[in-house]
């Protein structure tokens, strides 16, 4: 067996975690950064607009992915608002990501779609749900 395959099947789940973990911190800074104007304050939305409850996912969703709670359903809302996102404020920009300034919704969009379709990793609180 060569020595690849021994690392790879006991790191994967705990690589899964990790970047779940990642992700969902990045996510959500940008619904502090809204809500609450932490780490630095962004534009504020009104309450209960569209922009308010996207905000509003960034920051339950964040808090549920970074835990790994929830993480299939969470990770398919978070995926589903980050395409809306992109086709509402930045694709009539500009066909390309990179112009229009929404390669982070995308990259966080296949990101959640990934997690939804591999969960939570090893260190998740559903991962120990499922142990009990």
């Amino acid at each position: 067996m060569p020595q690849d395959d021994v690392f790879a099947p006991s790191w994967a789940p705990r690589m899964l975690s990790v970047l779940r973990i990642m992700t969902a911190l990045l996510f959500l800074a940008h619904g502090t950064q809204k809500l609450f104007g932490f780490p630095t304050p962004q534009y504020q939305p009104d309450f209960l607009t569209l922009s308010w409850f996207a905000a509003a996912i960034e920051l339950v969703g964040g808090v549920l992915l970074t835990l790994g709670l929830f993480t299939r359903a969470t990770a398919f809302v978070c995926a589903g608002e980050m395409a809306f996102a992109y086709f509402m404020a930045h694709f009539p920009r500009s066909f390309f990501p990179a112009v229009n300034g929404g390669d982070a919704a995308v990259l966080f969009c296949f990101v959640f779609l990934y997690l939804f379709v591999a969960g939570g990793g090893a260190w998740s609180v559903d991962a120990a749900r499922n142990r009990v």
